[in-house]
């Protein structure tokens, strides 16, 4: 009795498809992990001092709540922020807002 092996080409379809399956586990794993090790940089830095590493506490200045390290008095504002500071005010501060704009 023989036993039918499969043809090359089809040797080959099942090698390729093996290959295509293990390539996009590993992108997978490879995607997790980035986000991973972004969530753990994220978790170690999150709400202290780029500065001085200490932590930041959050004050309210104005209608914008700021991120302020009483250690080195450092004060850290995230995106939007300075603008709505800022407003139409016209002067020194506009000029400094214009630096950080974007676009």
């Amino acid at each position: 009795m023989s036993i039918n092996k499969p043809s090359e080409t089809e040797d080959e379809y099942f090698a390729r498809e093996e290959a295509a399956r293990l390539e996009r586990a590993s992108l997978a794993k490879a995607r997790a992990m980035e986000q991973a090790e972004r969530d753990r940089l994220k978790s170690l830095h999150h709400m202290h001092c780029p500065n001085c590493g200490m932590d930041l506490k959050r004050i309210a200045f104005k209608d914008v709540t700021v991120d302020r390290c009483f250690n080195c008095k450092g004060t850290w504002l995230d995106a939007g922020e300075l603008e709505r500071l800022v407003g139409k005010e016209p002067g020194f501060l506009e000029k400094v807002a214009a630096v950080f704009r974007h676009g």
